[in-house]
């Protein structure tokens, strides 16, 4: 029977846009979130759809054994140099291309051929980093793939929507996770993943040799989802607890480094009014909230955290630049900065949103709307709730909507 394949359309719209661009394609995110499918089978039927025949499609997994020679950057070269066979357009896939050493040359020497188009994953933002920025001087060109969002997910899942949902904010949106039949598979799935993969990359790529100090900083971040947080501020949490052979810097490198797996993003603060960048403390969200969930053994289920997570990601795989903002306000002789959990950007676009369980009463919708309503400039408001509800607009003209309306609707933010 042939697998049914999940569409990630807004991903497969973005390789057809850039097709003979004369650029390197860079397909990053996190490892197992679908980067390797996306390009086959996703890309590769599109390509045959499309009518272009397999010997002008080059494909090529580095993370598999049997590819191991091609590592090595001059018998990947000559790999691909074999496998061109006329002067028309061959399509060059290649899988996890920051395991080969001074893969950079390899790629531009590749920008060099009129007759290939390259398309290559990574699982490591620092393969970004300035020596490639250097080697391509602006011709390489990211996409980047994070896990099924909820309606990617709710697509391919067996129920209605709110079991999708129930399912989704416990074990998140790794693909494989579909496949998995009970609680006790998915929840040892996910442990597996983060512990023999993620954590195991981390350590073997940066060379850790204080195991017990990452694991109790992935602890940290992931309890504290949805918080202001800081090195410093972890720091203390450690000297207070009488742990003194950890340093800022050790903390400082460690989340750099999950930074660099993408298994977490971190939000800065702005100065709404002020328009500026406040910097510490920040936030920190997991790319998955399955497997931040898996790191607590599924024990810290605070919906509202998990929400605002999931609503993060939403908004980073739609194409936006998100901030945590802060909108400073006088009550009488004193300023008080009051919280906007997002201010999204994209161009001249802009949205503030807020993420709430319920503004039912009264109280609540005050803290809510209330920094939405001292920002002072006339781009949209919204209020993400957890209530089953498409939408309304409040007197002040704030857009109010349910949660899987906002992730199901791709249009949700300009309703």
């Amino acid at each position: 029977m042939q697998e049914e394949i999940i569409e990630r359309n807004d991903y497969l719209n973005k390789l057809i846009v850039r097709k003979g661009n004369g650029l390197i394609k860079i397909i990053t995110g996190i490892r197992r979130c679908g980067k390797s499918y996306l390009l086959d089978p996703i890309f590769v039927n599109h390509l045959k759809e499309s009518g272009v025949d397999d010997k002008h499609i080059i494909k090529l997994d580095l993370d598999a054994i049997k590819n191991e020679k091609y590592l090595d950057p001059h018998e990947l070269d000559n790999y691909v140099e074999s496998k061109i066979v006329d002067d028309n357009m061959h399509y060059v896939l290649i899988d996890e291309i920051q395991n080969v050493k001074n893969f950079e040359a390899v790629l531009n020497g590749f920008l060099h051929k009129r007759n290939l188009d390259v398309y290559v994953t990574g699982s490591n933002s620092r393969f970004l980093s300035s020596d490639i920025i250097t080697e391509f001087r602006g011709r390489g060109d990211e996409i980047r793939v994070f896990p099924l969002s909820f309606s990617e997910f709710a697509s391919a899942y067996k129920g209605d929507k709110n079991e999708a949902w129930n399912e989704y904010i416990t074990y998140g949106g790794m693909p494989l996770i579909l496949k998995q039949q009970t609680d006790e598979q998915k929840s040892n799935y996910l442990s597996s993943l983060f512990e023999l993969t993620y954590k195991k990359d981390i350590i073997d790529r940066n060379n850790i040799n204080k195991d017990d100090v990452l694991d109790s900083l992935i602890n940290m971040l992931a309890s504290s989802v949805g918080s202001l947080t800081n090195p410093q501020k972890i720091y203390n949490t450690y000297i207070s607890n009488g742990i003194k052979d950890v340093s800022k810097n050790t903390i400082i490198s460690y989340i750099d480094y999950l930074l660099d797996s993408f298994l977490i993003e971190k939000a800065e603060r702005y100065d709404v009014k002020g328009k500026k960048y406040i910097g510490t403390p920040q936030k920190y969200y997991f790319a998955d909230i399955g497997l931040r969930n898996a790191r607590l053994n599924f024990r810290q289920h605070e919906e509202n955290h998990l929400m605002e997570n999931i609503i993060y990601n939403e908004l980073l795989k739609r194409g936006y630049n998100v901030d945590v903002g802060v909108v400073e306000i006088r009550e009488g002789n004193t300023k008080k900065q009051l919280e906007v959990d997002f201010v999204c950007n994209m161009g001249n676009k802009r949205y503030y949103i807020q993420s709430a369980l319920n503004i039912d009463e009264p109280e609540k919708a005050l803290q809510e709307t209330r920094p939405l309503n001292n920002i002072g400039d006339s781009f949209k408001k919204i209020i993400v709730v957890k209530d089953d509800i498409k939408l309304w607009r409040n007197d002040e003209g704030i857009l109010i909507i349910g949660i899987k309306e906002f992730l199901l609707n791709p249009n949700s933010l300009d309703l």
